[in-house]
């Protein structure tokens, strides 16, 4: 079972409290259910057990998340940059004069396309849709994406590719409990989304299997029946691996590859070298837990893969999550009940992110900008010429590194994202951010991206705005406001209106309403892959949230031309950047409990900062004797993009050839400055979770001074 210390645990709901306003969480996709009362000052919040996801519990950052409403350093006001340089308090109307005249002028130097918008996977459904709106059509730009493309873009595509269709789980999250064996792969959910682990727990209370794929031994990998340890950037071999001993052994479903899919006879002439003892050299799983898994696997009647980042963020992680797919089809379980594969979607609404609009290839409904069909249906929706909405713009990283170029962008609007700290080689992207004519951000804090920014927007936060999200299943549901925000912060939608009317398109954008914008969001996407639009307000209210299209997906086929699902030979590649004599390691990021994202807002949490108040390196003992590193110094870690300093935490858990470092800090200590910025060809996700890194002592611990390696729940 998930033996973890009590604040890495789901906290029930207190039945004494005071019901308040039901709501939603503003982390994870998970999108817990729960319930808000008090003041901004003192707000009471418990879990909601009412909703069918989390059932009353909630992780420390849900329970704590009421913090950051009356943060001493909550931004109230808007900020202008002044001539000595220095961020000022401004009135509204400075603030969005500054920012119209900083759009114009770059686009009467560089063209439309010279104004870029980067968006987040945190924002509702109605702010996605109108940033998106409002990109094409009241700036005329093609360049607007957002951080979603360093989240779940490479899974998004690699179901495109497979299934026709990209819904993180294209099942109820309680299909977990009945699954006679998982095969999770580079998450650990324990620390990320602690209230799924009620599902997990379930499903070996009753029996069943899990098997975790993860190069360290996590909170949720000591609680499996078998740890696959791989080498970082090797997921392919190992899919290809398993595949492999499945088809070797006859444990394949060959009447559903022959009725429900095609193209698998390429797929199993690729996997056909990829003997136990090759595949054992390729990713480091000895053989004896390769066949223990393939038995797993092949002798369950249900069988679940899902993938996090581990696999996805990858150079080619379309291609990992492909292989892992296979499997997942190979053995006839998509579509079957309490099995097949999903994607554990990692930001709160990653699902509803990147299906209206603010993706740099996308139109509402998740409709390809490309389509002649869509951009007629949009444009009627919206009231202009299908011919005035631009093409495709640049991805995320793309458009961030043309910052300074001749045919970059000039201006930039940032919008609940901090790329200062969450882009990969960050520094590079840092010095992009500062040759920029014009900056503006929309967020609660001063970010990292805040400090640089020309006009920094005050917004309004999860529960000072009503809206919608789409969580990992496909639910949609609706996050209802609790109280009134401060009185010189307005909601991203009606920053967008005011801008909007501005630029001269304000008939275009006339209600800031979220329900009057989710209702043209529904219209938009009609007809669409996501498609909305037989959902309100009102019945996702009364119902606890809607699926599209359904709860279940892939029953009877598939949103393919042939209504089959499709094997894709992909090729075991090699990471972009692998270790040498230079860079003996492996470097690999991800997340801890207690913090989120790029921490702007939980690194303000005194609950939270408690817990993890620093990045700790973790790296092996060998490593550590190696190098004459004990628990708590100082190191510097340094790959081709820079160095960052870290407190060393020396353990076991961690492969000897590999350090890992949690990302959810800046400056010197900013993981990301260290990360590879290489691209997955396909979906364009840098490459986050491995890149090659070496290692020195800086500074030795003090020995009188409390060891921050031991401390509680990292």
């Amino acid at each position: 079972m998930f033996h973890t210390p009590r604040e890495m645990r789901s906290i029930p709901d207190d039945p004494s409290r005071n019901e308040g306003v039901k709501t939603h969480c503003p982390y994870c996709a998970l999108q817990c259910g729960m319930r808000i009362a008090g003041s901004p000052a003192e707000p009471s919040i418990s879990g909601d057990p009412d909703f069918p996801v989390n059932r009353g519990s909630l992780c420390i950052k849900g329970w704590s998340s009421g913090a950051t409403l009356a943060h001493p350093e909550r931004l109230t006001t808007p900020l202008v940059r002044n001539l000595r340089g220095f961020l000022d308090p401004a009135s509204w109307d400075e603030a969005l004069d500054r920012t119209v005249a900083g759009f114009r002028a770059a686009q009467a130097r560089g063209g439309c396309d010279a104004v870029g918008l980067f968006g987040s996977g945190a924002l509702t459904n109605e702010k996605a849709y109108l940033l998106g709106k409002f990109a094409r059509i009241a700036l005329g730009t093609r360049m607007i994406d957002y951080n979603g493309r360093f989240c779940m873009s490479s899974a998004a595509a690699a179901s495109n590719r497979a299934f026709g269709v990209d819904r993180g789980l294209p099942f109820p999250l309680s299909d977990i409990a009945h699954a006679d064996v998982v095969l999770l792969v580079g998450s650990n959910v324990a620390e990320t989304m602690p209230p799924i682990v009620q599902y997990f727990e379930a499903q070996r209370a009753r029996g069943g299997k899990l098997i975790v794929v993860d190069p360290r031994r996590s909170v949720t990998a000591l609680a499996a029946d078998l740890h696959l340890r791989l080498a970082p950037g090797t997921d392919a071999a190992l899919a290809h691996g398993l595949l492999h001993l499945l088809v070797r052994d006859g444990a394949i479903d060959t009447k559903y590859i022959r009725e429900r899919t095609e193209g698998f006879d390429h797929v199993r002439a690729a996997v056909a070298r990829y003997w136990p003892e090759r595949t054992e050299s390729l990713c480091g799983v000895p053989e004896a837990e390769l066949v223990l898994a393939a038995r797993l696997l092949g002798h369950a009647d249900t069988v679940m893969v899902l993938t996090g980042r581990g696999p996805e963020q990858q150079s080619h992680g379309v291609d990992h999550a492909t292989a892992y797919i296979h499997l997942a089809l190979a053995l006839g379980m998509v579509g079957k009940p309490h099995a097949g594969y999903g994607c554990l979607t990692g930001q709160g609404n990653g699902q509803g992110g990147r299906e209206h609009g603010q993706k740099a290839d996308q139109l509402p409904g998740y409709r390809r900008i490309d389509d002649p069909a869509a951009r007629e249906h949009v444009a009627r929706v919206w009231g202009v010429d299908p011919g005035s909405i631009p093409g495709a713009g640049e991805s995320a990283y793309e458009m961030l590194d043309s910052i300074g170029e001749a045919d970059g962008i000039r201006a930039l609007w940032v919008v609940g994202s901090n790329p200062a700290v969450s882009a990969p080689n960050a520094r590079r992207i840092e010095a992009r951010l500062r040759e920029l004519d014009f900056l503006a951000v929309s967020d609660f804090f001063r970010s990292e991206t805040a400090e640089m920014a020309d006009v920094v927007f005050p917004a309004a936060q999860w529960a000072e705005e009503s809206g919608t999200t789409t969580n990992l299943e496909g639910r949609v549901i609706l996050r209802r406001r609790a109280f009134s925000p401060p009185p010189e912060v307005r909601t991203d939608l009606t920053i967008l209106c005011d801008l909007a009317a501005r630029l001269g398109k304000g008939e275009l954008f006339a209600s800031s309403d979220p329900e009057h914008v989710f209702d043209e969001l529904c219209r938009a996407s009609a007809g669409g892959v996501a498609d909305y639009s037989a959902m309100s307000y009102g019945a996702i209210e009364a119902q606890g949230g809607l699926f599209w299209p359904s709860p279940r997906l892939f029953a009877e086929r598939f949103p393919t031309p042939t209504g089959r699902a499709r094997f894709h030979p992909v090729r075991d590649v090699h990471p972009a950047e692998e270790p040498n004599e230079s860079y003996p390691l492996y470097l690999t990021t991800g997340r801890v409990l207690a913090q989120y994202q790029s921490g702007t807002q939980t690194r303000r949490v005194p609950a939270l900062t408690k817990l993890a108040h620093e990045p700790l390196a973790e790296l092996h003992p060998a490593v550590a004797r190696r190098h004459g590193i004990a628990d708590g110094d100082v190191i510097t870690l340094t790959t081709r993009r820079g160095r960052a300093q870290f407190a060393a935490k020396v353990t076991a858990s961690i492969r000897e050839d590999t350090v890992f470092v949690p990302f959810h800090w800046g400056g010197e200590r900013s993981a990301n400055r260290l990360t590879n910025d290489a691209l997955d060809p396909t979906s364009r996700m840098p490459e986050f979770k491995v890149c090659a890194v070496r290692i020195e002592r800086t500074v030795a611990r003090d020995a009188n001074a409390a060891n921050p390696a031991k401390g509680p729940g990292v």
